[in-house]
């Protein structure tokens, strides 16, 4: 059965009730198959769309192999609509509690499978630039310790660096990117954090908040906003980067 792809909005903005789970249990109990198929596609089909939704946004699981985002939505409508005779409200656990935690751990699967995809071809391109076309693709030597060693220090250069451009870049527009000037503070407290990453032994959140909030007397959200706007630049090219081997900055 696939998921319609347009979906019905219901009235109330909570999109995964009570009534929801009801409907669940009404569908797993149901023998007839069209009336199963009915209450799926009137009472979870949105729910279940709406939920996929909010946790690859909440989350940001943008690593897929799926030409778009709905795609990958509908791959885990898909798997939970797979899953759904398995939810047993007898055992105290709410629908929404369950579904979400089955769609998430769907999601980091996904998206750790798919972003060592990405370092893997990174690292084969960057091996075989290195060696100018000794090596080709299908045909690496068989790599020492030492060696395997070697070419990890390498990556880590190689991360270090795009660090390194992706601060100046943003050091030097700073004013562009944030023109109110306690934005401005705030964003080169967090760049700051950068640039002595090496120096720093920082590596819990709640921690680093305290930390910027030392530099510049700013609330917990404006600090979130602002380095929220910092992390869409770095995610841009950062993947830009994994994709071609080189950093090409714009705001």
């Amino acid at each position: 059965m696939e998921p319609r792809k347009k979906k019905r909005r219901p009235k109330s903005k909570n999109y995964f009730t009570s009534d929801t789970e009801d409907a669940i249990i009404r569908y797993n109990n149901e023998p007839d198959p069209e009336v199963r198929s009915k209450i799926y596609r009137e009472e979870l089909d949105y729910p279940f769309f709406k939920l996929t939704q909010n946790l690859i946004h909440t989350f940001k699981f943008y690593y897929t192999e799926e030409s778009n985002l709905e795609d990958l939505q509908h791959e885990v409508v898909t798997f939970l609509l797979s899953k759904l005779h398995l939810f047993d409200p007898s055992k105290g656990a709410k629908a929404y509690s369950y579904f979400g935690t089955v769609a998430k751990r769907y999601l980091i699967a996904s998206n750790e499978k798919n972003y060592k995809k990405r370092m893997q071809m990174l690292s084969l391109d960057s091996i075989s630039r290195e060696e100018e076309g000794e090596w080709t693709h299908g045909e690496l030597p068989d790599m020492s310790q030492e060696d395997q060693g070697a070419v990890a220090s390498h990556h880590v250069d190689e991360l270090s660096d795009f660090l390194d451009v992706y601060v100046e870049f943003c050091t030097k527009n700073i004013f562009n990117i944030f023109p109110k000037e306690e934005d401005a503070q705030i964003a080169d407290a967090i760049l700051e954090l950068f640039r002595k990453r090496e120096s720093i032994s920082i590596f819990n959140k709640k921690a680093l908040y305290i930390y910027i909030r030392e530099m510049v007397d700013v609330k917990t959200p404006k600090i979130t906003k602002v380095a929220n706007e910092l992390g869409d630049i770095y995610k841009k090219h950062y993947l830009h980067y994994l994709d071609h081997g080189y950093v090409e900055f714009r705001i």
